[in-house]
């Protein structure tokens, strides 16, 4: 039996189980991956939004990655919520080096709407993003960057997400210096269970592209399974609830 790919997630703690760290060990380990963490924060949170953060120290995060690839090594990363401008540089400098893919995910704000990154961290988010092999925002977060045209400057790979554009037919596009590369596009799904979509969907092709998959191969797979864990929401919570990762089969 062949040993599981060795996926490092550095992210929030999401107490509802939702979104974050949480969301990224379920869908790493449903895919076939083996998880790894490096928590930067811890926040109480649920389907209806964020009640408390706590920032970590980045030399907790760094100790923390530092444990993971000096021990069991890593395949492939997947960076999403860093809480400060000082843990966003520091992991910058840590993964400038690896030779292994990274999936950034550049997140700002939950999806209850509970800002989750400061002007600071997100001026900080231009290195990361220099390094990532793919960066993941949404639509929003694509205009707090810049747009279109400047993120593809300095990005290696750009997957802009429709999921907040209008319509019932979404659009995701892959996109990168030299234009787009790929497209693909679905119905929206009627549901208001999306809690954590964003970070299921990095942690998945973070996971594929660790486990040797072409990047536009990661990608699609990884909508697919977005997709499976939306139908299969189990409709917790009052607010914005949970994917169903448990329900997805590989």
């Amino acid at each position: 039996m062949s040993k599981p790919t060795r996926i490092l997630t550095i992210a929030g703690s999401d107490s509802s189980g939702g979104a974050g760290i949480q969301a990224d060990i379920k869908t790493i380990t449903m895919l076939g991956g083996y998880a790894m963490t490096a928590i930067t924060a811890v926040t109480a949170q649920n389907t209806l939004g964020v009640q408390a953060v706590e920032i970590l120290s980045p030399d907790l995060v760094a100790a923390q990655i530092d444990s993971c690839i000096g021990d069991v090594g890593v395949d492939a990363v997947k960076i999403g919520m860093l809480g400060s401008a000082e843990i966003a540089e520091l992991v910058a400098d840590l993964l400038a080096e690896l030779s292994v893919p990274i999936v950034f995910d550049p997140v700002m704000v939950a999806t209850s709407g509970a800002a989750l990154a400061d002007a600071a961290t997100m001026t900080a988010f231009a290195r990361l993003i220099e390094i990532a092999t793919l960066v993941t925002p949404n639509l929003p977060e694509l205009a707090a960057l810049g747009g279109e045209a400047l993120i593809c400057r300095s990005a290696r790979a750009v997957l802009i997400k429709g999921g907040h554009g209008q319509g019932d037919v979404l659009i995701d596009r892959l996109v990168t210096g030299a234009g787009e590369q790929a497209r693909w596009q679905g119905s929206r799904i009627d549901t208001r269970h999306t809690h954590g979509t964003g970070c299921t969907l990095a942690a998945a092709i973070a996971t594929g592209l660790g486990q040797g998959m072409a990047l536009e191969a990661a990608v699609a797979k990884a909508r697919q399974f977005v997709r499976a864990a939306l139908e299969a929401a189990p409709g917790f919570g009052g607010g914005n609830g949970p994917l169903g990762h448990h329900a997805v089969l590989r």
